[in-house]
């Protein structure tokens, strides 16, 4: 009797689940900020797609059995000295960007927010439809 396998779309999807949660995370976002009309949902559509993005530059900056880039009683005599090769490091650079997009992605959340209960003051709803319609009226009382 043959030993229990998986078909091989089975392995590819269980190997790459990272991306697969990447790509979900990426069509929840993206379908937020189209479809949904409450511009809070709108900002929280943006925000996971943000997280998205960060998690896909963090997935793809990983690798196995790295080590980080700080080199033992090196004392001057650089990496070759100590027979450490350069492709054992893991590179901190994609991390350090994806803090930097972190900030970034929280202040821009922070700044959306403040500016729908800016705009739920003046328009009393969040409503894209009718936040648009207050505002032909409004121009074309000014006609």
């Amino acid at each position: 009797m043959k030993g229990l396998s998986m078909p091989d779309w089975a392995e590819f999807i269980i190997a790459n689940y990272n991306y697969w949660g990447v790509a979900v995370l990426m069509m929840i976002g993206l379908y937020a900020i189209i479809a949904k009309n409450n511009l809070v949902k709108k900002i929280i559509g943006m925000n996971i797609f943000q997280v998205a993005i960060i998690l896909f530059y963090i997935t793809i900056a990983t690798k196995l059995e790295a080590t980080i880039p700080i080199i033992r009683h090196g004392h001057g005599h650089g990496a070759h000295a100590a027979g450490i090769q350069a492709a054992g490091y893991m590179n901190p650079l994609p991390q350090v960007l994806m803090l930097t997009a972190i900030v970034v992605s929280v202040a821009t959340l922070g700044v959306a927010l403040a500016l729908a209960v800016s705009i739920y003051q003046r328009y009393d709803t969040l409503e894209e439809d009718e936040i648009l319609e207050q505002l032909k009226a409004e121009e074309l009382r000014q006609v």
